[in-house]
């Protein structure tokens, strides 16, 4: 049976329209470019059209710890890809490859390819410090000689995506917990969707890993790529949308997505609400980092 749609369900569709609408608006009034060739110094991407924002490539693969060897990142995030990738194979094994209906597997697989491609910047990072060994981040003059305008160009397109991709797999992760620990399992909790071994690791794994990587990495946390954020859940929720249309599906992963309930728009409008405190959660963590350690930790951090 495919998807029947109400009168109440155009409300919940103009809500999810609305959400990408504004969230592509505000990235494209936002964002200068992916790629900024001819900054021959700083080799800067993705920065925003104030310039406040400016992400050299040597914090891809480098610490926010002076001194700390770009080994160290690539040895927590190799760990934490394997952890993850045990992990959900385990869940695949489990309930087989229907799990990746659920959000939580969606951003599962999000995180893991951000730490696939820190793996991938820590390697290159610990390649350049065996050719010029550096003291950190701080010296960006040196961590930045990266060879001609194309090699630049290609590392600042790749800096882009992974900046990216941890930017909208933080806030994925604190959704996924939040409504796991706080709706799913006071409230909702069935066969799957409830407190056992594997998803007690899985809501506890995604966030801790990150939380790792965002105490050890130098990346930036701007407030407005929430909108990249916001455009990942609403892709989420179109994909629910056509799997049920077609008839693939006939239940619903998240009661709250239901389309057949009249009050389906405010929990629309609810979940959209929350990706604000959510991302701004993480956020606070970061700013926290950036903050607070610079008093505690005085020669040993730089940002």
């Amino acid at each position: 049976m495919g998807l029947v749609v109400y009168w109440y369900d155009f409300i919940c569709f103009g809500i999810v329209l609305a959400a990408i609408v504004a969230s592509l608006w505000f990235l494209l009034c936002r964002e200068r470019g992916c790629v900024d060739v001819e900054d021959t110094t700083h080799n800067s991407f993705l920065q925003s059209r104030s310039g406040s924002e400016s992400l050299g490539s040597a914090r891809l693969r480098t610490s926010c710890w002076r001194g700390l060897h770009p080994g160290w990142l690539l040895f927590t995030r190799s760990i934490s890809f394997l952890s993850m990738a045990a992990l959900l194979a385990w869940d695949v094994l489990e309930w087989d490859a229907s799990i990746f209906v659920y959000y939580t597997e969606w951003t599962f697989m999000l995180v893991m390819i951000y730490f696939a491609m820190g793996i991938v910047a820590s390697l290159y990072g610990c390649l350049e410090n065996y050719k010029e060994p550096t003291s950190g981040v701080c010296d960006d003059a040196v961590g930045n000689k990266v060879g001609d305008g194309e090699f630049r160009e290609r590392l600042g397109v790749y800096g882009c995506f992974m900046e990216t991709i941890f930017q909208t797999s933080a806030g994925a992760v604190v959704l996924t917990d939040v409504v796991f620990w706080l709706v799913i399992v006071p409230f909702l909790s069935n066969t799957h969707l409830g407190l056992n071994t594997l998803m007690i690791c899985m809501h506890t794994a995604n966030a801790g890993f990150l939380i790792l990587d965002t105490l050890l990495n130098s990346l930036p946390f701007p407030w407005f790529r929430m909108g990249y954020f916001v455009i990942w859940s609403c892709l989420y929720i179109v994909f629910q949308w056509i799997i049920h249309a077609c008839g693939l599906l006939t239940w619903w992963p998240y009661p709250f997505l239901e389309l057949d309930r009249p009050w389906a728009p405010l929990w629309y409008l609810g979940m959209a609400v929350v990706h604000i405190p959510c991302y701004g959660v993480y956020a606070a963590i970061v700013t926290a980092k950036n903050s607070c350690f610079p008093y505690l930790f005085p020669n040993a951090f730089c940002y």
